[in-house]
C-alpha cells in the first residue's frame, strides 16, 4: 500500500452518513462518506468496479483523493465520472488537491492551487463538488510561521475562485500543523489568517486527536468553521496507529454530539493503512457507525 505522500506524487507523474440520529446530531447528514484514499488501489485498477463494490457497502457519498496531474477523475473527464457515480446512487461532495508550490522534475504541476486552479473549479463544478480541499503541505510546503502566512494567502485567493463557481474550499490537517513554532502552532496560523467564509476546514479526527488537540474544543473556539470530518480510529497501542472506526480510542459519540456546532456537513470514512483487506475495514467501519451513531 503506498504512503499518502507517495500516492499524491504518484498521481502527479501519472495523471492525475445513511442517517445519524438526531439524539447525536440535531441536523444530521444524510450521507455516510468514505475517503477514496483508503481504497487507492483498488481505484487505480478498477475505478467504475471499486465505487460499486462501495456503494453496495452501504456508503452513499465518496471524497476524491486526487485529481493532481492528469487532470481527470480517475482517468475519466468530469462528464464521464459524474455518470458512473450517478449509476452507483452516489455523490461525491468534496474532492482532495494540493498546494502545488513543490516542483515536480522542476516543473509546476497543473491542477493544483497554483497552477491550474480555474481548470480543476470548473472541473469540480462539472462533477457536482461543493468543497474542495488542500489535502496535503509536501515537506518543503511548510516552513516557518511566515511561510503558512503566506499559504493563508494563497487560500484566501483559490477560495475567493472558488465561490465564484460555488464551491467551498476547505483545508485538511494531519498533525504537523499542530507542532508549535515559536509558542504558536500552524495551524491557527492557517485559521486566523484566513477568511472564515473563504477557507473552512476539514478537520481530521485522528490526526488533531494525535496530536494533542480536543476536537469539540476547537469546535467550541471556530464555531461553524468545521463542515468536513474525516472519521477514522486509533488504536489503543503505544504506536497509536489507524484502526477501523470503533476499534480504536477516539470517542465519537462526544464528538459526533457537536456536530452541529462545528458546521459539519459531510463526514468521510478514512483508513490510510489496513492490515488486511481496506474493503474488510471499512466494511468494519460503516458497521460500528449504522449501529452506533445512527
Amino acid at each position: 500500500m503506498t504512503s499518502r505522500r507517495a500516492f499524491v506524487k504518484s498521481a502527479t507523474l501519472l495523471s492525475a452518513g445513511a442517517f445519524i440520529s438526531p439524539s447525536l446530531l440535531a441536523a444530521a447528514p444524510k450521507y455516510i462518506g468514505l475517503q477514496l484514499y483508503t481504497v487507492r488501489d483498488a481505484m487505480a485498477q478498477d475505478p467504475t468496479g471499486t465505487l460499486a463494490k462501495v456503494a453496495k457497502m452501504g456508503y452513499n457519498s465518496v471524497e476524491g483523493a486526487t485529481y493532481t496531474g492528469s487532470q481527470k477523475f480517475y482517468g475519466m473527464e468530469p462528464a464521464a465520472f459524474a455518470q458512473v457515480l450517478k449509476q452507483n446512487g452516489l455523490i461525491m461532495p468534496s474532492s482532495h488537491y494540493v498546494l502545488g508550490e513543490a516542483m515536480m522534475n522542476g516543473q509546476p504541476t497543473q491542477g493544483t492551487i497554483l497552477h491550474g486552479w480555474d481548470k480543476a473549479v470548473d472541473d469540480a463544478a462539472k462533477v457536482g463538488v461543493k468543497y474542495m480541499v488542500c489535502a496535503y503541505l509536501m515537506d518543503s510546503e511548510r516552513g516557518s510561521l511566515d511561510h503558512y502566512k503566506q499559504i493563508a494567502e494563497h487560500l484566501n485567493k483559490a477560495g475567493e475562485r472558488c465561490k465564484k463557481a460555488g464551491i467551498q474550499l476547505c483545508y485538511h490537517n494531519h498533525d504537523f500543523e499542530f507542532k508549535a513554532q515559536d509558542g504558536k502552532l500552524p495551524y491557527d496560523t492557517l485559521l486566523n489568517m484566513t477568511d472564515k467564509n473563504l477557507v473552512k476546514m476539514e478537520l481530521d479526527l485522528y490526526w488533531a486527536t494525535k496530536a494533542g488537540q480536543d476536537p469539540v474544543a476547537m469546535f467550541q473556539k471556530h464555531p461553524g468553521r468545521f463542515p468536513l470530518w474525516h472519521v477514522k480510529d486509533m488504536d489503543k497501542t503505544a504506536e497509536r496507529n489507524f484502526t477501523e472506526v470503533g476499534n480504536g480510542s477516539i470517542d465519537f459519540k462526544r464528538i459526533f454530539a457537536q456536530a452541529k456546532l462545528a458546521g459539519m456537513q459531510y463526514f468521510f470514512v478514512e483508513q490510510d493503512k489496513t492490515p488486511g483487506s481496506p474493503f474488510d475495514s471499512i466494511q468494519q467501519s460503516i458497521t460500528y457507525i449504522k449501529r452506533t451513531l445512527v
